[in-house]
């Protein structure tokens, strides 16, 4: 470690380490790197606990265009992240798809004016009625379906600690230092950042600081004078076995079933022979930082009613495994921030992202980079989502948030 860096990163996950990898790839930056994680083991990061998909079904042209870039960019990750010496990183993308369905008038609305903007990028996305529906799928039952939206390509689940540890060694093999060590306290003076002090007792100075702490982020700010609206989230995830599994029973995709979201908001995906699911719960309250607690009766009361009523292949289901993680819950409007604070600007966010961390972590990244290196957005303008609006209280719209 050096006494100074044009770039210190608070946090090592698959935001840090992304925001890391395209600084240190980039020829135009040549500056240097440091990144702190205060748990080398990302045991209970949100990173290592994630159920680790991505889709482009969004409302919003920048979520979409960001999805198409992390799609593209995950598909191609082992060539791009080869260390030599090294075997390539294997994400073991599944573009399974995912597939939305909507009971209401008002939900077929949406899925429908969703699919406009989504088709408009470019997306390969169809909606379906319920003949099409039952066709594609005939283990569901649809009588209640007034519209289906189904990804055919570019949407999937993936490795969650495969993108995070490839972004981490090709950073590494490119240049930047990461440290075990917490960040307890930032230096400033008048409108700049100027140091990281370490729980070790080490003070580093800083050209430039990234909050890359997940549902942290508002600790981290806080160190700075600064605010940002960002809290953890409880999350509960459950692996279930099935007596007659549907795998296979489709006549799309070889097969294979997507990741599907029932009008209650239940998902449900294949997982090896198994199957993952969860529920927004029905109270959503922000937790203690070191709460991982499982939620056991989402499981009982709402996660198997639900799939038992859309299939009877969930009818006979026994749960094998569950794990609760933290979305970094952006308070205002569940979406991404990423940008320079205006009354700091060398003090940048990369937070907020509230579930699609590992989906919109390569273009995050990749938008931070830009704008330390060349103090704007290059490849896709991410201004929409940047801090202005948390100052201005200005929700950034989408209305496909799960």
């Amino acid at each position: 470690m050096k006494p100074a860096y044009d770039v210190v990163i608070v946090g090592g996950a698959v935001i840090g380490s992304a925001v890391a990898y395209f600084l240190m790839a980039n020829p135009d930056f040549g500056g240097s790197v440091l990144v702190v994680e205060r748990d080398p083991t990302y045991r209970f990061a949100s990173t290592s606990l994630s159920s680790s998909s991505i889709r482009t079904q969004f409302s919003n042209p920048i979520n979409v265009r960001i999805s198409q870039f992390g799609s593209a960019f995950i598909k191609d990750f082992a060539e791009t992240m080869q260390v030599a010496g090294e075997a390539p990183p294997d994400l073991n993308f599944h573009q399974g798809g995912y597939l939305f369905l909507a009971n209401t008038a008002e939900g077929e609305q949406t899925l429908r004016e969703n699919h406009a903007v989504q088709r408009a990028c470019g997306a390969d996305v169809v909606l379906w009625g319920q003949e099409a529906l039952h066709r594609a799928f005939p283990h569901l039952n649809v009588d209640d379906i007034r519209l289906a939206s189904y990804g055919q390509s570019g949407e999937g689940w993936f490795s969650n600690t495969g993108l995070m540890n490839g972004f981490k060694a090709k950073a590494r093999a490119l240049g930047a230092d990461y440290l075990t060590d917490e960040v307890v306290a930032i230096g400033r003076s008048g409108n700049r950042v100027t140091s990281v002090t370490l729980k070790s007792g080490g003070i580093v100075q800083a050209g430039t600081i990234v909050n890359a702490s997940g549902p942290r982020a508002a600790l981290t700010a806080r160190m700075a004078g600064l605010d940002v609206p960002v809290e953890p989230r409880k999350r509960t995830l459950f692996v279930f076995d099935c007596a007659a599994t549907p795998e296979g029973s489709a006549t799309v995709n070889a097969g294979r079933l997507p990741l599907m979201i029932d009008p209650t908001g239940v998902f449900c995906r294949p997982e090896g022979r198994f199957f993952l699911s969860g529920a927004p719960p029905v109270a959503d309250p922000a937790v203690d930082w070191d709460d991982f607690e499982p939620r056991w009766e989402e499981f009982e009361d709402i996660v198997w009613p639900a799939l038992a009523e859309r299939s009877p292949a969930f009818e006979a289901i026994k749960l094998v495994n569950q794990w609760a993680g933290h979305y970094d819950f952006n308070s205002l409007d569940h979406n991404l921030i990423v940008g320079r604070d205006p009354r700091v600007p060398n003090f940048v966010y990369a937070n907020g992202f509230s579930g699609h961390g590992l989906q919109q972590g390569p273009a995050a990244g990749r938008g931070v980079a830009e704008l330390i290196t060349y103090g704007g957005f290059r490849s896709l303008d991410l201004s929409e989502v940047g801090y202005d609006r948390i100052l201005e209280g200005r929700p950034f719209l989408e209305k496909a948030v799960i």
